[in-house]
Order: structure tokens, then sequence, then C-alpha cells
């Protein structure tokens, strides 16, 4: 079932978004995302039926911190 997860994230800039850009997009189960760096908490969106527990753990193996919004 696709859903929609956001999540609050350190990736504060468009060089940020090309370093964690790979990672994301080997995460199984996306199909859409992106990085609102104009917002305080820098906020990642993802659609589709990834697990959240893959998705952060790519982040952080990027090397950026992230945290599940409600």
């Amino acid at each position: 079932m696709t859903k929609i997860q956001n999540f609050k994230t350190s990736i504060n800039c468009g060089s940020c978004v090309r370093s964690v850009t790979p990672f994301l997009d080997e995460v199984e189960g996306v199909t859409f995302w992106r990085i609102d760096v104009e917002d305080d908490r820098k906020l990642l969106t993802v659609e589709g039926t990834a697990d959240e527990a893959a998705i952060m753990k790519m982040v952080e193996e990027a090397g950026f911190e992230i945290a599940p919004l409600p």
C-alpha cells in the first residue's frame, strides 16, 4: 500500500541533496521523494511502500540525521 512519510533531517542545501540522492534512490519501494530545504525541519517527504527503517538507515548511511514526523 502506498503511503506518504515525512521526516525531519539535517539535509540543508543542494549539495546535501545531491549527496543523499543515490542512497534514497536505492531504497526499495520508494516511488517519489523530495526534500524541502527551505522548511525549518529540512523536510523529507517519501511516497511509496518503503519501510520507515530502510529510509532512515539509508539517510544515516549518507551521513545525515533523520527523525520520523507524526
